[in-house]
């Protein structure tokens, strides 16, 4: 298959779809412009700094899914979603519900920062601090972003890999409501609904969703399905307290259950299990806005909730596992447009984190300040630039430093060049639980990285690519030889993504992305690197929409990995896989559309993480409706 990728590498996806440019307008919250309706506008990205910024200002690579493309590649999670953009790779164990580790440009899924509307959402109680994107379902996402790349000053501990942004459903100005319904293979239903509008001072989006899922065996040598289901909901509310003072409300709640296997006596070996897990997620913010001439001020508090708990059968009595994760963060982040040419975005915030697994009880805290310079030295040049200072309650203080510079010689060109740095703090597991260590120091990267995008042909025809670099010391793992964790893991990752994107004619678009991740380690600073499980060095998308009638439309798509390994030292090699997805949609009327999909069309046999199984050819049917 080797030969495919090598044929495939001038292509790829477009992953930042922003070529127009203008004055972008000061954003007193990091999620409230995060897109434009008007597709005249430029693109608002976020992730690059915090708060809002055109992403042709940016010399960070940053991919934007908006609504309309997620309404166009009908993902069923927002794994799905993700693993079209160059340099992500996901690791399922098993069916929806199972474990999604989200690996960005060859670092750990663990790495990886994950939000919704602003509020961290990572899970406080597991042993690596990783979220789990295998229970974070579409339902009422509007937008997410992905910025690949370390970028710590802004976001603090986590963002080694990177940081995924998602969006839910914006109030609006006059009241609308959507509505979709899909029900498919494996007994998939799926149900979601939101409501926005305003009334007075006050606007509003309220959205709910259900969805279940026979499922497959986890295990790939197994037979008995693992199922899931789970409840959601979420709402943002905005009052107009003033002309320059606003109070925003933000909430997210998901209540699931996942079947389970499991490595029973007296084999250990992954197989069937009557085995299950329960996980309730709530998540809170409320801000208080406030833009009082060129300054806009933001103070807000989250809140990020997490109770899992894993039985060894239905009808236990009691949980063989419990965890009980709780972050509480309060922050205060000023944008000053000092001039037309000069922006200082500046913060500080303070977070309590504690968790207890039934046995051992912990909390720790830290605060953390940061600065950063937006300059647009001539019309054609922006730098930015940052630093930050956090100080952790248990391994002491942490200076973290960024810059990049996006040029733009003419305007369809844009080359961007980049330095950032990451860490990520220990988790409470690892300090304090019975394997923990309170001396661990936080895991450090630090990354550069090139870039080039370009335009040609009036728009129809554009292409990039980037190089980067990255190395991560003082990585934290389980030492076996001491039974407890330790920092003695090293690694370094180097790769190039390449983009293309064709639109012939109104009717057709083309889009690729080739990605080559080169991810090694090594234990102890000795020895030799070795390949970093999990990770294909070669992985292409490749992805067609057709408009043969105004009120139908088709598309395809093509993933392809290369081979990966997995197990301890990459002793285990899984073989890669190409897969085709098939879609389709049909307007029945202005408000109503009827859509459907075939994924995985081949009937593929594949894994990626060793053991564990995936969907095969499944067929789903659904119809949307919003006014």
């Amino acid at each position: 298959m080797q030969h495919i990728y090598r044929l495939a590498a001038p292509f790829a996806l477009l992953s930042v779809p922003a070529w127009a440019q203008g004055e972008a307008m000061p954003c007193p919250s990091p999620v409230d412009c995060a897109a434009s309706d008007d597709q005249d506008q430029p693109v608002i990205v976020v992730t690059g700094t915090g708060a809002a910024q055109q992403s042709d200002q940016s010399g960070l690579a940053i991919a934007l899914f908006d609504s309309d493309a997620i309404a166009r590649l009908q993902p069923a999670t927002i794994a799905e979603l993700l693993v079209r953009t160059p340099g992500v790779t996901i690791s399922n164990t098993g069916p929806i519900g199972g474990f999604s580790a989200v690996r960005i440009r060859g670092a750990e899924g663990e790495q990886t920062l994950a939000l919704v509307d602003g509020v961290r959402i990572n899970d406080p109680a597991s042993p690596g601090g990783g979220f789990d994107f295998g229970n974070l379902l579409i339902g009422n996402i509007e937008q997410v972003e992905v910025l690949r790349g370390p970028n710590s000053v802004p976001w603090g501990s986590q963002a080694i890999g990177g940081v995924v942004n998602i969006v839910t459903r914006r109030p609006t100005e006059n009241i609308a409501a959507n509505l979709r319904a899909e029900y498919g293979g494996n007994d998939r239903g799926t149900l979601a609904g939101n409501l926005s509008g305003r009334s007075g001072p006050i606007r509003y989006s309220l959205g709910g969703g259900w969805f279940r899922d026979d499922g497959i065996s986890a295990a790939a040598s197994g037979n008995e399905r693992d199922g899931f289901r789970q409840y959601g909901a979420n709402g943002r509310i905005e009052v107009d307290l003033s002309e320059a003072i606003r109070l925003d409300l933000r909430g997210y709640h998901a209540d699931s259950r996942a079947e389970l296997d499991g490595f029973p006596a007296p084999s250990y070996m992954l197989t069937d299990t009557a085995e299950y897990s329960t996980t309730g997620q709530t998540t809170g913010y409320a801000g208080l806005h406030a833009a009082i001439g060129r300054l806009a001020s933001r103070l807000s508090l989250t809140l990020n909730d997490i109770n899992r708990a894993n039985f060894s059968a239905p009808g236990a009595v009691a949980a063989d596992f419990l965890a009980r994760g709780r972050s509480e963060r309060i922050e205060y982040q000023g944008d000053w447009r000092v001039s037309s040419s000069f922006r200082a975005i500046f913060g500080a915030e303070h977070e309590r984190s504690r968790f207890t697994d039934g046995f051992s009880p912990a909390r720790t805290h830290y605060s953390g300040a940061y600065a950063q310079a937006v300059v647009d030295l001539v019309p054609a040049l922006t730098l930015t630039a940052g630093a930050r200072i956090d100080r952790h309650k248990n391994y002491g203080s942490k200076a973290t430093f960024s810059a990049n510079a996006v040029m733009r010689p003419a305007p369809d060109t844009i080359i961007r060049a980049a330095y950032g740095e990451g860490f990520k703090a220990p988790t409470l597991f690892q300090l304090f639980s019975f394997f923990g260590d309170p001396g661990l120091q936080p895991e450090q990267a630090e990354s550069h990285e090139l870039g080039i995008e370009q335009s040609v042909i009036g728009d129809k025809l554009r292409f990039g690519a980037t190089a980067y670099r990255r190395r991560t010391r003082n990585m934290i793992d389980f030492d076996l030889l001491l039974y407890r964790y330790g920092n003695i893991l090293g690694s370094r990752a180097s790769g190039v993504e390449t983009l293309v994107e064709l639109h012939p004619d109104d009717r057709l678009t083309i889009r690729a992305n080739y990605s080559y991740t080169n991810s090694k380690g090594r234990q102890d600073d000795g020895g030799a690197y070795i390949r970093r499980i999990r990770i294909p060095a070669h992985s292409l998308n490749l992805m067609a929409d057709w408009r043969p009638i105004d009120r139908l439309k088709v598309g395809a798509d093509i993933r392809l990995a290369s081979d990966s390994v997995d197990g301890f030292g990459g002793a285990v090699r899984m073989d890669g896989y190409a897969l085709l997805n098939l879609r389709a949609s049909y307007q029945l009327s202005d408000k109503v559309a009827l859509y459907g999909r075939v994924e995985n069309a081949g009937d593929v046999r594949y894994e990626t993480v060793a053991g564990y199984g995936n969907y095969g050819r499944a067929a789903f049917i659904g119809i949307r409706t919003g006014f």
